[in-house]
């Protein structure tokens, strides 16, 4: 196998490497959620040591290029990015269908446990136990949401099955309980535990989190989350009416 030697021009061997791999994936060379070569085959193929091929493919790791599958290798990442408006993209799957994308969820766990993260607190959630329902959200088989929903422990046990299969505000629509109003913080925030493992991303990695409150017209019904996502997988767009952008004077 000829050993491919790269260009110096004052950079590093691990920054020549990244280089080289990054214009690889851009001319479809490493196809989107392909695996790339091995570290000991492009070691070999570019003449450096394992360790320079580690450094040019964690850097490309944190530049949301590579994403580390275990037990599989590193693969290229999809760069398709879902733009969902911001008061939406808790719809029902009917309206999302009709926005672009076939979304999927796949439920994690449901626990009665009491919200300590503290980020909710801005929202003033209740301290007593509450049901928590985590799921990962998919869109066209890609993960984009990392989704840890709160509500009342006290919700009938036919609505609990439901919550594993769909939203849980299409499940509280269908049984007649009124969503009054949603409040929304939206802020830059650490990859947590638990979603670095659905997004196999690096611990620090950057995500966009949702923090969320749904007021309902039944006592107790009122739903707190927390919704994460990778910058480069989902974004939010939101527009306002002429009379916001221009009031009458």
């Amino acid at each position: 196998m000829t050993k491919h030697a790269l260009t110096r021009n004052g950079l590093s061997l691990h920054e020549g490497l990244r280089t080289e791999i990054s214009k690889r994936i851009a001319a479809g060379v490493y196809p989107g959620g392909e695996a790339i070569p091995s570290t000991s085959q492009l070691s070999d193929e570019f003449d450096v040591s394992p360790i320079t091929v580690k450094r040019a493919v964690r850097d490309l790791q944190s530049a949301g290029m590579l994403t580390s599958v275990p037990g599989k290798g590193i693969f290229v990442k999809e760069q398709r990015r879902f733009v969902r408006a911001l008061g939406d993209w808790m719809s029902s799957m009917e309206d999302a269908r009709r926005v672009g994308f076939a979304p999927t969820l796949e439920l994690l766990s449901i626990s009665k446990e009491k919200i300590t993260d503290p980020a909710l607190a801005v929202l003033k959630p209740p301290q007593q136990s509450m049901l928590c329902v985590r799921k990962v959200i998919f869109a066209d088989g890609t993960p984009i949401m990392y989704d840890s929903a709160y509500i009342s422990a006290d919700v009938p046990d036919q609505m609990v099955e439901e919550f594993g299969e769909r939203f849980i505000v299409d499940v509280l629509r269908d049984h007649n309980v009124e969503l009054t109003n949603m409040s929304l913080v939206i802020d830059a925030a650490p990859v947590s535990a638990g979603a670095q493992q659905v997004f196999a991303i690096p611990n620090g990695y950057p995500m966009l989190r949702r923090l969320y409150h749904i007021e309902t017209n039944e006592p107790g019904f009122d739903v707190f989350g927390v919704v994460e996502s990778p910058f480069d997988r989902l974004a939010c767009s939101v527009s306002f009416p002429a009379e916001r952008i221009n009031p009458k004077r």
